[in-house]
Parts: C-alpha cells; sequence; structure tokens
C-alpha cells in the first residue's frame, strides 16, 4: 500500500529496527528476494507518476540490498521501453544474495550496467540506489564523487529508501548526501527521514509497507511515533457549570528589562488556550503595555523574590523563563520559583541558567529547549546535538527527569521512561523570534486544564507547528502573536469547548 505524506503510518523505526522487521517477514515466509520484487515495482509506479514523460533513467547503484532494489527498478524501466543503463560503484561480481541475483536478471534483461567514472554522463531520471539504510559515519570513494555528480547534474533524483548520505537514526547529513525530489521508503518509516537535516533533502516523501503482514508489524519494537491529531490527547468538553477555578491558573514569570514581550506573549498564549486565570510576574515598567494589551491578565510588579512566593502559591501550574534573561533579577526570580512545588514549564533563559547550575529543576517539569539550549545543557555542541536529535532529546529527559521538547525541524518529545514523539508539521516562515514564548505558554494552559506533563507537551507541540503551518502558508513576515488565534481555533477543533 503506498502512500503520500498526508496519509503516512504514525510508527518510526531505526534501521536496525527495519531490518529486525525485515527479518521477521522473511522467517514468516516471504522470501527476500519477493520483497525486493515488490520494492522494485512500487518504485517504479511512484517514478511514473511523478515523471511521466521521462522516458529514461539512470540508476546508480551501491553494493548492498539497495542496490539490488535500483537493478530490479531498471529492469522494469527496460521492458516498459524506457532508455536505461546502471551504473555500478563497484566490481558487480562482488554483489552477494538476493542483490546478485537482481543484478543478473537486469542484465538477463538487457539492461546496460557499467562502472561509474567521473566522466560517466548522467542522464533522464537519476535513482540514487547507493548506500540506503546501512550507511553509517562518513562516505567513502567513490560515493562521494558520485553524490557529488547527482546533486550538480540538475536532474531529477529518486532514492530509494533514503537519500544516499543521510542517516535513517537521526537525519544527519553527512559531509554530502544526495538532494532527493522524491524519497520511497520501504517497510517502516525510519525516524531520520524527519527530523535533523533531513526535511531538506528527502523531498517528496512516499511510503510503501511491500504487504507487510500487520501483525508482524506491531510486534516489531519503534524508536518513536509522529504526532496525529486522531492520536493525541484530548481535553474533555466542560460542564455547563464550569467556573475558571477549574482550568488551572497560569502563572508567567519572566520579562526582565527590554524583553517584557516574551512574557506578555507567553500569558496571552496561556489565556488564549484556555487557561482559567492568566497572572504575569514581571518588572514594574512593563505592566501598563501588559494591561493595555491584555487586560484580562493579572499583572503583578515584582522586584524582590519576597513577592514570589504568595503569586507562586496561588497558581497550578508555572512558566518560568521568557524575557527572564541571566541578570540578577533573572536568576533571583528562577531561584524562587524553583523552590515552589507546583507543576512547572521552563523555557529561554531559565534553561541556560540551568545549565549554569545556578538551579535545579523540580519535578513534574517540562523543559522546551531549542538546540542551542540543549547543547548547554548535555554539555557538548549545537552540532553534537542536531548529529543526533533523537538521542539528545532522550539524554536530556533522563538527565534531569523531566519532559523535553526539542525544538527544531521535526521536533521531538521525550519523557524519561523513553518515550519519543516527533512532530513534522511547521513552516520556514515559522523561523522567527517569540514562538518559544507561545508554545511555552501554551504548554503550560493545557497542563492547567489537567493534562500531565508528557500529553501536555504533546498537544501543544501539534497545536503550535499545525497553527504555524497553517499561518506560515502566507509567505514570510510571520509573528509569534499571529498563531495564538490559530491555536485557539485548532484546540476547539480537536477538543470541543462543549460537547
Amino acid at each position: 500500500m503506498s502512500l503520500a505524506a498526508d496519509q503516512l503510518p504514525l510508527p518510526l523505526y531505526s534501521a536496525a529496527q527495519v531490518r529486525e522487521l525485515d527479518a521477521r517477514l522473511i522467517a514468516a515466509g516471504t522470501p527476500g528476494y519477493e520483497l525486493m520484487q515488490r520494492a522494485a515495482r512500487v518504485i517504479w509506479r511512484a517514478l511514473q507518476r511523478r515523471w511521466p514523460q521521462a522516458g529514461e533513467i539512470t540508476v546508480l547503484a551501491g553494493a548492498g540490498n539497495n542496490a539490488g532494489d535500483g537493478y530490479l527498478v531498471a529492469s522494469l524501466a527496460q521492458r516498459a521501453g524506457w532508455a536505461v543503463r546502471v551504473l555500478s560503484l563497484g566490481d558487480t561480481d562482488q554483489l552477494s544474495g538476493d542483490a546478485a541475483q537482481a543484478c543478473a536478471d537486469a542484465r538477463g534483461a538487457g539492461v546496460p550496467v557499467e562502472l561509474f567514472g567521473v566522466d560517466s554522463v548522467l542522464r533522464g531520471v537519476l535513482v540514487d540506489a547507493l548506500l540506503g539504510t546501512g550507511f553509517r559515519g562518513e562516505l567513502r570513494a567513490p560515493y562521494a564523487v558520485a553524490i557529488e555528480r547527482i546533486n550538480a547534474s540538475e536532474r531529477p533524483v529518486l532514492a530509494v529508501d533514503i537519500p544516499s548520505g543521510l542517516s535513517a537514526d537521526s537525519g544527519h547529513v553527512a559531509e554530502q548526501a544526495v538532494r532527493a525530489d522524491l524519497t520511497v521508503s520501504l517497510v517502516g518509516l525510519k525516524i531520520g527521514l524527519f527530523t535533523g537535516d533531513a526535511p531538506d533533502w528527502v523531498g517528496e516523501l512516499v511510503f510503501d509497507d511491500l504487504q507487510a503482514d500487520p501483525q508482524l508489524v506491531a510486534q516489531q519494537a519503534q524508536a518513536a511515533v509522529r504526532l496525529a491529531r486522531e492520536t493525541l490527547p484530548r481535553l474533555a468538553p466542560r460542564a455547563l457549570t464550569s467556573h475558571k477555578g477549574r482550568f488551572g491558573h497560569v502563572l508567567v514569570v519572566g520579562g526582565d528589562r527590554g524583553f517584557g514581550g516574551a512574557a506578555l506573549l507567553s500569558a496571552e498564549s496561556a489565556l488564549r488556550s484556555g487557561a482559567g486565570m492568566v497572572s504575569l510576574a514581571t518588572r514594574a515598567e512593563h505592566l501598563a503595555a501588559a494591561l493595555a494589551r491584555r487586560p484580562e491578565i493579572m499583572c503583578a510588579a515584582v522586584e524582590s523574590t519576597y513577592q514570589l512566593p504568595d503569586l507562586c502559591d496561588r497558581a497550578d501550574v508555572l512558566v518560568v523563563g521568557p524575557g527572564l534573561a541571566q541578570a540578577a533579577w533573572g536568576r533571583s526570580m528562577l531561584s524562587a520559583v524553583a523552590a515552589s512545588r507546583r507543576p512547572q514549564v521552563w523555557d529561554a533563559d531559565a534553561l541556560n541558567l540551568l545549565a549554569a547550575g545556578v538551579v535545579e529543576l523540580p519535578a513534574d517539569s517540562v523543559i522546551t529547549p531549542h538546540p542551542g539550549e540543549a547543547a548547554r545543557l548535555l554539555g557538548c555542541n549545537t552540532a553534537e546535538v542536531q548529529a543526533d536529535r533523537p538521542a539528545a532529546a532522550l539524554a536530556l529527559a533522563r538527565r534531569f527527569q523531566a519532559v523535553v521538547v526539542l525544538k527544531g525541524a521535526g521536533s521531538l518529545v521525550a519523557s524519561p521512561d523513553g518515550r519519543l514523539l516527533l512532530c513534522d508539521r511547521g513552516h520556514p516562515a515559522m523561523a522567527t523570534a517569540g514562538l518559544g514564548d507561545v508554545l511555552a505558554g501554551l504548554v503550560g494552559a493545557l497542563r492547567g486544564q489537567g493534562l500531565d506533563a508528557f500529553d501536555a507537551a504533546a498537544l501543544g507541540v501539534w497545536l503550535h507547528a499545525s497553527a504555524g503551518q497553517q499561518v506560515g502558508e502566507q509567505g514570510r513576515g510571520l509573528a509569534a502573536s499571529d498563531l495564538i488565534p490559530v491555536i485557539r481555533q485548532l484546540l476547539e477543533e480537536h477538543s470541543p469547548c462543549q460537547a
């Protein structure tokens, strides 16, 4: 069953898990070569749908089963009357198993197979059957040269299973990777297709399970699960006798001098996301602007930590960090909040101060770092976080015993017990300031309305990314506050206020 992007299955797997699933299917009675033939038919149909008038393909084949898929695609194209050839990046006599049989069958069908060289001409649609999910580390010759040639060719490119040079486990791109126009993922979706650098390299993504037995698939361990509307946690409808005290009092703490807008964005997001009451503890000079913009928010001028405990005690959920800064005022505010036993959401400079060892994170918290903040929390650099985002998110969850939202393309939600969710929604127009403040307030509001930390983070991330995707379709110039009314609309569609 071939599926387009909006119909993709929810489970995501590592490369090793997909190999295990392959082995299960073979052990259950489906020969490996039959799976390879099914894969080739799926890839060929996808290629014809995307480029029906191309009439010519060049398959670049490596040395493993990914190459076997490519040889069989070449056979199908040859039989259909297309101009076809395979450029092999190694001695075909060294192929083994199903890949060797596929190569022999391609030659038997009349497919010309040549050794790839620096002067090889690339024509028609290019089929990347070089490395597949077995790729690890860095590229060896002649693969780096072949990938460079593919990307420089300006020819349309189809990647078999995953673009060569892209990690199936992390989405990390080697020094080079194939930039595909279409990727046909097979058997199980790889988590590396959705996070890290992957979105810029995968192109259109389609999936086919190769008629895998659903019961066998259900038995296979997963690396993560994609967030989707139908599986998200829901807020219960409100009774006719509802009152504000039932839906959480969120206190936002932040907004040092010059950063008042961040704290106000977070507070407004919490209010518009359904919190029963919202308070804002900030610098005195921000009060007038806050009250003028949103008089429904209860604003308190806080200059001393002595003023915070009473505010914290009256709240149900604390959101700290937006506009907090790292000067003396922000440090003192964070120390006071950290002493509270209320559920908390930490963002921005609260995380930087946590990384600096100024405070300890309270229990039952959600932290929402971007990759730079995550690197500081883990004591590494941003490139290391981005090289394996799933591992970084899980490491943070274990280290701080908190639910972690690792923001960025393919945002991840991780829990200390090892659960991992991935959000593949969003839009590049979201690359602007203030969006994290909106997310923090949203997660705080969902916690106040009864969701636990993991569910609040999951629903919050999906609502935030979906709103950004919707607003982002209007193009550049998206402002963080643009998301707030759309989040409210999406939340109502997902969890109606009244039954």
